[in-house]
Order: C-alpha cells, then structure tokens, then sequence
C-alpha cells in the first residue's frame, strides 16, 4: 500500500511485539504473506469500502460494471458457488450454519471474512452489497471481541431487519 498511498491513510493493523518488533503500518499483516513479500493468496484485503462496494457490485453482475464485461458470467458463478460438502466456494466464503455471516442472509449470499475483522457480503437474491472494515488486530492481535459478540454478523442481520416485508 505505500506504493500507492500516504501512510498517513492507512491504519496500522498490529503492534507486532512477538515475530517484527514493530508497529505493523503500511505491510501486509499475514506473516506468511509477509514471508513472501506481501504479495500472496492469503495476503489480505487492502482497500477501502468505496471499492470494495465497486468490486462486489460487479460480481453481482455477474462480473459487468460500467459498461464493461471484467470477468466472464461462467467464471463468477464457478467462483461464487457452493462446493460440495463445504461452506465455501472457490472464491468466497458462503452464508451457512457457521454463522459468519447474517441468520437470514440467503445461501447465495457470498463474501470474505478477514482476520483483521473485516468482512465483506454480496447478497444476489436481495441485490445488497455489506461492506464492514474493522481493526481488531490493533492494536494487539489477542482481541477476539468482534468475533466473542458477533458483531458482524448483528450488523448484517440489521440491515435484513430492516428491509420490507412483502406479503404473497
């Protein structure tokens, strides 16, 4: 990210007492992305919810945006549906019983949970994009409370909540 960006926007995401020994500002967060320069599958998610809206409203179309086909149709959906005897897709975590995500989300729904405590949900079924950034990595990586109370998912629940009910 500081390729791109002014450290002063981007928030640190650990005071690393155990492994670096420093404030982790600006790098990767994953120590084994670290360990390969940064640049890795499981390296984690750096953007902001602005893009993130962008990205996940594009694979809600089935990968068009703008007036313009990214991704093939075929290539989104093999990547946002269900494997067999799993919770995920290839690509994405999906609404299930493990509860990562609203009680009644549909199980289309399709996101990323990151373990800074970021999430991020495409709902196809009611067209709704979550997009929730957090930090609960920082400034020590031993707070587990956003996953202890839920909070995610309470939010995305919210917003299910809130959308009319309609009578058939």
């Amino acid at each position: 990210p500081l390729s791109f960006l002014s450290k002063a926007n981007i928030v640190p995401s650990e005071i690393d007492l155990f492994w670096r020994n420093q404030k982790i500002h600006g790098y990767v967060h994953d120590p084994s992305a670290a360990l390969l320069g940064g640049v890795a599958g499981n390296a984690g998610l750096f953007s902001n919810a602005e893009d993130l809206g962008h990205l996940f409203q594009m694979l809600l179309q089935e990968g068009r945006y703008g007036g313009r086909q990214y991704i093939r149709p075929g290539i989104v959906r093999h990547f946002t549906t269900r494997q067999k005897n799993a919770h995920r897709g290839l690509g994405f975590d999906l609404a299930s019983s493990k509860n990562i995500s609203a009680k009644d989300a549909p199980v289309s729904t399709f996101g990323h949970t990151g373990f800074t405590g970021t999430c991020v949900w495409a709902d196809p079924q009611n067209e709704i994009i979550f997009v929730f950034l957090s930090n609960r990595t920082y400034p020590i990586s031993r707070n587990w409370k956003i996953n202890k109370y839920k909070i995610r998912q309470k939010i995305h629940q919210t917003i299910y909540e809130a959308l009319p009910k309609y009578d058939n």
